[in-house]
């Protein structure tokens, strides 16, 4: 049986000259310099990986019309998971204007950003969330820790939306507790419709990380989602300040050598296909 293409669902470009990277400071180094689609196309063609899931680094809609003409123009960007002002009072509106591009695939708020750390259980983010039903989207939650008991309070209210948690929910590995991480993670993992990303791991941990750093968290993740609700993703460009693409993705590949051929294919992009791109986006080919 032929395994699905692979997929990476997770990765961004930006142009700096954009001006709305607030976060994308001269002291990050080596990324504060432009990344585009010639960039990453080498990178996905010596790993044999066919699409990406092109997400969102800054909190405009300005930038997801930007990427979303990155992805007219880029056979390989199978969509786009996009932002927008879900406290405006017209986000519904707004989700439906930017839905209008079969390409956008989801929405992300840059919650981990967000001073209120209850700020998604807020009642008054319904319309929103309705407007992402309606529209076949998912919600990519980027949270930390402080953040997981708003996602379950949203979660208790919206049991239909796919929702799926960025890199791991970014457990501390520098600082090695991961006992409050632990139970977040079993409390998302045990509503239906979330899944998660295997991403962004190596930025959250010390610098000279080895895979035994990873292994608890990875480990945490498959016990807890199993392999038919994780998807990995490379967090490219920003997991280059802790590790090279080639790292990362063979440090994943050795922490989930032990699963099968199917489930590690679902992995590595059968479970992004079938969550971002059943009916929205575009079908990469074999």
């Amino acid at each position: 049986m032929t395994s699905p293409p692979r997929i990476d669902s997770h990765q961004h470009f930006w142009r700096l000259a954009r001006g709305d990277y607030g976060w994308l400071t001269p002291a990050l180094g080596p990324i504060h310099r432009d990344f585009e689609p010639a960039d990453l196309a080498p990178l996905l063609a010596q790993h044999d990986i066919a699409s990406t899931i092109l997400v969102q680094a800054a909190p405009t809609e300005a930038e997801t019309h930007h990427l979303l003409a990155i992805a007219a123009a880029t056979p390989f960007v199978a969509g786009v998971v996009g932002w927008t002002d879900f406290d405006a009072p017209d986000a519904p509106a707004r989700i439906a204007a930017l839905a209008a591009d079969p390409l956008l695939v989801g929405l992300r708020p840059m919650v981990q950003d967000i001073p209120d750390p209850g700020w998604l259980a807020k009642p008054a983010l319904a319309p929103a969330f309705a407007a992402l039903r309606e529209h076949g989207l998912v919600f990519d939650a980027l949270v930390k820790p402080p953040q997981i008991p708003a996602l379950l309070t949203l979660l208790e209210r919206e049991t239909e939306l796919p929702v799926v948690i960025d890199h791991g929910a970014k457990p501390d590995l520098a600082g090695a507790d991961l006992s409050a991480w632990r139970g977040g993670i079993a409390a998302l993992a045990a509503r239906p419709n979330t899944t998660c990303k295997l991403s962004g791991l190596v930025t959250e941990a010390a610098p000279g990380w080895r895979e035994a750093t990873l292994a608890p968290a990875v480990a945490q993740l498959l016990a807890c989602f199993g392999p038919e609700r994780l998807l990995w993703g490379s967090d490219w460009p920003v997991a280059t300040l802790a590790a090279s693409y080639d790292q990362w993705l063979a440090a994943t590949e050795r922490l989930t050598a032990t699963l099968t051929e199917p489930e590690r294919a679902a992995i590595f992009g059968g479970n992004a296909a079938r969550i971002y791109l059943t009916k929205r986006g575009r079908r990469p080919s074999c």
